[in-house]
C-alpha cells in the first residue's frame, strides 16, 4: 500500500489541520502574551523617554537660535536713525532661522559710513558668517574712510581665510550729512536707486566683484550728491527675487514703480511700502532669500527750512 505525504490529496485531512490551525494559534498567543505586554511596555517606556529627550534638545536650540537672532539684531543699525536732514530707516527679514543679510551703520570722523551686506547661502551657516564679515568691516573702517579702500581690504582678508570662505556681496557708502555728499563702492550687489525729488532714477553700479571671488581684484569709487527731497535705496537680491504663485519675480519694474510711488513719503514710510508691495505680490508663496532693505532720505525743502527755523 502506498504511504500518502500530501495532506492535500486528502480533504478530510484539510479541513482537520484547518480546524486545528486557529486552536494552537490561540494557545501559542497566550502562551507569549504576557511577554509580549512586558516588552510593549518597556518598548513605550523607552520611545517615551527619548521623545522627551528630543523635546529637550529641540527647545534648546529653538531658544540658542533666538539668542543668536538677538545678537544679530544688535550687529546691526536700530530700525530708524537721523543725522542733520537725513533719515535712516532699514529692516531684515530671515528666510531661514538667521539672516545672512546685515545693515551696519558707523560715525567716523568725516561722516556716516553705512554697509549692506548679503552673505551667499540661507541659514545657520550665513547666519554665522554675518558676524565675522560685521567685524571684517567695522576693523578696516576704523582705519580708512575711503569706501573703495574698505571694501578692497575687506575681500583681501576673506579670500586669505584658510580652506573654506564666504561668497558675499556689499554695498558700503560714507555719507557727510552736512554737505550730502555721499561717496560708495559696490562689490557684486544689485544697484542701489538714487531717485530725486523731480523723479529722476539713478542705478549706483560703481566698485567691483563680489566679495572672496579674487583676493586682488580692483574696487572702484563712485561719488553722488544727495540734495534736498532725494532719496537712496538698498536692498539685497531678497526683494527684487522674490516670486508671486506663477513664478514671476518682484524684479527691478515694480520696486521702481514702487519706489515712484511712494518718494515724497519719509524714509519709513518708504520701506514699509516697498515691504508691504512685496509681501502682497508673493501672497502665500514662501520668501525664497532673505530680504533686507535700507532707505536713506534727505528731507525737502520745506522740511528743512521750517527744521532751522524752529
Amino acid at each position: 500500500m502506498a504511504l500518502v505525504t500530501n495532506s492535500s490529496a486528502d480533504p478530510k485531512i484539510n479541513m482537520a489541520q484547518a480546524a486545528f490551525t486557529p486552536a494552537l494559534a490561540r494557545r501559542a498567543d497566550l502562551a507569549v502574551s504576557p511577554r509580549r505586554r512586558t516588552v510593549t511596555k518597556e518598548s513605550r517606556e523607552h520611545l517615551e523617554a527619548k521623545f522627551a529627550a528630543l523635546q529637550k534638545d529641540y527647545a534648546e536650540l529653538h531658544t540658542a537660535i533666538f539668542e543668536a537672532a538677538q545678537v544679530h539684531r544688535r550687529l546691526c543699525a536700530p530700525r530708524q536713525l537721523r543725522y542733520g536732514d537725513f533719515e535712516i530707516a532699514s529692516e531684515i527679514f530671515a528666510v531661514r532661522h538667521l539672516p545672512g543679510d546685515f545693515f551696519t551703520v558707523d560715525e567716523s570722523d568725516d561722516g556716516v559710513i553705512f554697509a549692506l551686506g548679503d552673505i551667499c547661502g540661507k541659514g545657520l551657516a550665513a547666519g554665522m558668517w554675518t558676524t565675522h564679515l560685521v567685524g571684517l568691516v567695522r576693523a578696516q573702517t576704523a582705519r580708512s574712510s575711503a569706501t573703495e579702500k574698505i571694501v578692497t581690504a575687506v575681500n583681501r582678508e576673506i579670500c586669505r581665510m584658510p580652506l573654506i570662505r564666504p561668497l558675499a556681496s556689499l554695498f558700503l557708502a560714507k555719507l557727510d550729512p552736512g554737505t550730502g555728499r555721499l561717496e560708495y563702492c559696490s562689490a557684486g550687489h544689485p544697484p542701489a536707486y538714487l531717485l530725486r525729488a523731480d523723479g529722476e532714477l539713478e542705478s549706483l553700479t560703481d566698485g567691483g566683484l563680489l566679495l572672496g571671488a579674487i583676493e586682488d581684484a580692483k574696487y572702484d569709487r563712485g561719488s553722488i550728491q544727495l540734495n534736498a527731497g532725494d532719496m537712496l535705496v538698498v536692498y539685497s537680491d531678497g526683494i527684487i527675487e522674490s516670486r508671486d504663485q506663477d513664478g514671476e519675480e518682484f524684479g527691478y519694474a515694480h520696486l521702481e514703480s514702487q519706489l515712484r510711488d511712494s518718494q515724497h513719503e519719509s524714509a519709513d514710510a518708504v520701506l514699509f511700502s516697498v515691504l508691504g508691495a512685496v509681501q502682497d505680490f508673493a501672497g502665500t508663496r514662501s520668501l525664497v532669500d532673505d530680504m533686507s532693505l535700507a532707505v536713506v532720505r534727505r528731507a525737502d525743502s520745506l522740511a528743512i527750512s521750517n527744521a532751522r527755523a524752529a
